[in-house]
């Protein structure tokens, strides 16, 4: 027999089974995936240790999975009469189309194997939607998220303008919403994992530190001209040119300035850290977000910060991020404009990070400015950044400084870098 271990190395505060992706009976090939594993920041799969058959499964779905843990135990593959090159004695199942009924919650889930994320599960199930009918926009033709999301609007939306009696005569939904409470007309949304972790965390993250915002405003005329001249060029080399990445290559120089603002606070110590890892916030829709982590991008060209980016924000949209993607941040950045947002405060640090980056809204605005010895009123894109600091670790002036090198920077940007 061979055990199925949890992974000794894991990123997030705790892990939980998702699914099982096999039943006790089927035969698996050695680093065939065989159940799903997650955590407050991402979805992982633990492969096959060897070729058999899965012949016990000791941890069941939503039960927590400590590194180190026994999931669930292997039988040795020719006593189950697999060939001894490893290869099924009975091929073709493992491929084939198939519904599965998780029947602790006695959801319907429709799944192509090893072709749905979890999340995409989750939302297919919650909606009584069929994935076959929907286009994936995820890379390779792969389904979202966002494309169920999107086909259950067109789905209401196409319900709203129907006539009266022919929504009358319409089916009941397979996921009936919960009934309104007696007092009124509320009703109630239980909450899910990835909520639970982060409410978890926040709550932790306030209670830890003292959190103070500084707040300064940025031109982002430079960068945005840069970006004109170079992103055709930067398309070529396979990296999409966002202002993500001059934030990022923007407060990789402001370090300089406040050096702790990369640090971790101990008891007896500051700890400096030498390599900025920096995390971006990536938005999941309702189901909260993800933080993947650009790692040494002190030793990154923007065109590599941009390459490395592009690559992470499109694996977290797909929920195909590793735990080695989301692990050792020493810095964040919020880009909480993108959604609207002008400014947020306080933007709660990510423990035991020191400092956390927040972009509010790039918008037009009246400005004044000195041209030629004389005031002139202008109209420049500008952008409120602000800094969230653990007040045991810097005071004022150190956040003060690393704002102003970080705005010095955006606004300086070279032309031709």
């Amino acid at each position: 027999m061979t055990e199925i271990l949890v992974p000794f190395e894991q990123e997030g505060t705790k892990a939980i089974v998702r699914s099982w992706l096999k039943q006790v009976g089927d035969t698996v090939q050695l680093n065939d995936p065989l159940v799903e594993l997650e955590t407050d920041k991402v979805t992982q799969e633990v492969p096959a240790p060897a070729a058999g058959v899965l012949i016990e499964i000791l941890l069941g779905t939503d039960d927590e999975a400590v590194p180190g843990a026994v999931l669930g135990r292997l039988g040795a593959a020719v006593a189950h009469g697999i060939e001894d090159n490893g290869q099924a004695a009975q091929s073709g199942s493992a491929v084939l189309d198939r519904a599965d009924t998780d029947t602790s919650r006695g959801d319907r889930i429709w799944s192509v194997t090893g072709a749905l994320s979890p999340a995409v599960r989750r939302a297919v199930a919650q909606h009584a939607i069929d994935p076959a009918t929907i286009d994936g926009t995820g890379r390779g033709g792969r389904l979202t998220r966002a494309d169920v999301d999107d086909a259950v609007s067109r789905r209401a939306a196409t319900t709203a303008t129907l006539p009266a009696a022919t929504i009358a005569q319409a089916p009941t939904p397979v996921a009936a919403p919960l009934p309104a409470s007696k007092s009124g007309g509320s009703r109630d949304i239980p909450h899910d994992r990835m909520r639970l972790a982060i409410a978890e965390n926040m709550l932790r993250s306030v209670n830890t530190a003292p959190h103070v915002t500084a707040v300064f405003e940025a031109d982002f005329s430079a960068i945005m001209a840069h970006r004109r001249r170079h992103k055709e060029a930067y398309a070529r080399e396979g990296a999409n040119l966002t202002y993500t990445a001059y934030l990022i290559a923007a407060s990789v120089a402001a370090m300089s300035a406040a050096p702790a603002i990369n640090a971790r606070w101990h008891d007896d110590r500051l700890e400096l850290l030498h390599d900025i890892n920096i995390g971006v916030g990536t938005a999941l829709g309702d189901k909260g977000l993800i933080v993947p982590v650009v790692t040494r991008a002190q030793e990154l060209s923007l065109l590599g910060i941009a390459r490395r980016l592009d690559e992470l924000v499109g694996r977290a949209r797909d929920n195909l991020l590793a735990p080695a993607d989301v692990r050792g941040g020493t810095f964040t950045i919020s880009n909480h404009g993108v959604s609207g947002s002008l400014f947020a405060a306080p933007i709660i640090i990510a423990q035991p990070q020191s400092a956390i980056l927040g972009v509010g809204k790039l918008e037009k605005r009246v400005v004044v400015r000195e041209a030629d010895g004389v005031d002139t009123i202008q109209i420049r894109p500008m952008a409120y950044v602000s800094l969230t600091i653990d007040h045991r670790v810097v005071d004022g002036h150190q956040t003060n400084g690393w704002l102003s090198k970080f705005v010095e920077t955006l606004e300086r940007w070279p032309l031709e870098a």
